[in-house]
């Protein structure tokens, strides 16, 4: 059976190359453009007849993306390709759960709809569960999650001096401790309430003996920043060492990254699941482990 194929969406040729070395595939060739209409156009140069076939295309800023990969997809199927799967590094739309106002948009229930017919299988890092504790509720294709929080949490027992782990709200507490328990850490889970898309209200616990540890603020997302920003003032307030950020999403909404810089933070730190200046959590072996599994069983009659 010929090598699995890899097609890198713009922005992630270098992790799709990486990730063909490490499950022995082949990078396949694509062209994807506009025309002066802003319509796309996709063109396939590598042959998919009768190959297993992944793409690979982080969904930050899913709205600019969504069409082209959606056409990439239907192009490679019906060009032949044995089985399709989606590598989404950060999954979007999966933060709308639940209609929070009367008349909204269930949009993680639409985009599942949409992905689950274009693609056969779906594999992604750490989507944000929350109502949804499962992809398998709104994705109808095999969806796996690939949970680094252990990756993380080494990466900060390595780096961090005395690292006291420290989650934005009850939600974090679950893999906030598999951070810290990576880290040989303690950690302590604030109480958030959200009153908008940019108001956060916190409240923490006493740190006690804990103020003496280098506070690590862990979040799947920095979008706006808000969470940390409070967070950030409250640790000040409560005599803590200057902070370090940490998320595993680098979303960087609004000039997120630089409020945070401005704050006083000793540094923030992403994983390169979105590529950005601030990725130094490399999560690619994890992925490539679960990818070569999906390969290798998608081979199998």
């Amino acid at each position: 059976m010929r090598a699995p194929l890899i097609f890198s969406f713009p922005g992630n040729e270098s992790f799709g190359e990486r990730l063909a070395l490490s499950v022995d595939a082949e990078c396949g060739e694509f062209v994807l453009r506009s025309f002066p209409d802003a319509e796309s156009y996709v063109k396939v140069e590598s042959d998919p007849t009768d190959r297993d076939v992944v793409v690979v295309a982080t969904l930050v800023h899913p709205n600019d993306k969504m069409l082209p990969l959606l056409f990439l997809m239907d192009a490679l199927r019906d060009l032949g390709a044995r089985r399709i799967g989606l590598v989404a590094p950060y999954l979007a739309y999966m933060r709308q759960d639940k209609r929070f106002n009367d008349g909204e948009a269930l949009t993680s229930r639409s985009f599942a709809t949409v992905l689950s017919r274009a693609a056969d299988w779906l594999l992604t890092v750490d989507p944000h569960l929350h109502r949804w504790t499962d992809l398998r509720q709104v994705y109808s294709m095999p969806a796996v999650a690939v949970h680094v929080a252990s990756v993380v949490g080494a990466w900060i027992g390595t780096n961090v001096d005395t690292p006291l782990i420290v989650g934005p709200d009850s939600e974090s507490r679950q893999w906030v401790e598999t951070i810290a328990a990576a880290a040989h850490a303690p950690s302590i889970v604030l109480t958030k309430t959200r009153q908008g898309d940019s108001d956060v209200v916190e409240s923490q616990p006493d740190l006690g003996e804990l103020a003496a540890r280098t506070p690590v603020l862990v979040d799947d997302i920095i979008s706006t920043g808000q969470t940390m920003l409070v967070a950030i003032r409250h640790l000040k307030e409560h005599g803590a060492r200057t902070p370090v950020c940490v998320g595993i999403h680098a979303v960087f909404a609004d000039g997120a990254r630089n409020a945070l810089e401005e704050a006083g933070v000793a540094r923030v730190v992403t994983t390169n699941t979105i590529p950005h200046p601030s990725n130094a959590i490399d999560i690619l072996p994890a992925l490539s482990t679960v990818l070569g599994a999906q390969l290798g069983n998608a081979g199998k009659p």
